[in-house]
């Protein structure tokens, strides 16, 4: 089996637009954000460096989930069992992140699930670059990886953002729900509605309002 993807040349996971090479710089990253916030005292960057680190973990899980999973189940021959693992703690992940955003910034119980979080985190990313994406490396060739890799990217780029326990962990499922749901996420970031608990109402509207704008610019180009 290959080395851990942590170890390789860009080139060696495929090119930079191969998905073991942009999984990899979200997981630099993630480690990044989570370094950071130990070093930050409670305040207003100290919050901003936690929703980023929200935001970024959800979108890239659910990616994952919808493109990349799927692939190692199809191509690795326990892949199954691996993708069963990494799916376990994104449950996890998905879980404690709700109880998070219920808490009130600097209680200690909240600080208490942001440290199991991030330790969960840090699990999650070693077993993917050390188990999960080698095997998948041995089973395809680059020029698929690089596929999986635009792919995967499209995904994330719509992704939903924050915890929601109504989506599957698997398509068709989270697919479905994940478009309607990455709208509205994305819509609480851009407004700023995102923590600890986002005015539903308030959220709504603007979302309503985007969608009707929208609705409104398609009428005029069918027009003419």
């Amino acid at each position: 089996m290959p080395e851990t993807i942590r170890e390789q040349s860009v080139a060696q996971l495929g090119g930079p637009s191969s998905v073991l090479a942009r999984q990899r710089r979200d997981h630099a990253e993630m480690d990044r954000l989570m370094d950071r916030y130990r070093t930050l005292a409670y305040g207003e960057d100290r919050e901003r460096i936690l929703r980023e680190a929200v935001q970024l973990v959800f979108s890239h899980a659910f990616a994952e989930e919808t493109v990349l999973w799927p692939a190692v189940r199809r191509s690795v021959e326990d892949g199954q069992e691996l993708t069963s693992r990494v799916e376990e703690e994104h449950q996890q992940i998905n879980d404690l992140v709700a109880a998070i955003e219920r808490l009130s910034p600097g209680s200690p119980e909240r600080e208490e699930k942001v440290r199991r979080v991030f330790a969960l985190m840090r699990q999650d990313i070693r077993d993917e670059e050390d188990l999960v994406l080698p095997r998948l490396q041995e089973a395809l060739p680059a020029a698929r990886l690089r596929r999986l890799g635009t792919a995967w990217d499209t995904v994330r780029r719509s992704a939903p953002t924050h915890p929601h326990p109504v989506v599957p962990r698997r398509p068709p499922a989270n697919a479905a729900l994940g478009v309607p749901l990455g709208l509205y996420d994305r819509m609480r970031d851009a407004f700023g509605l995102s923590t600890p608990m986002a005015p539903a109402k308030k959220v709504l509207t603007a979302l309503a309002g985007v969608l009707a704008l929208a609705a409104a610019v398609a009428r005029c180009r069918t027009r003419r």
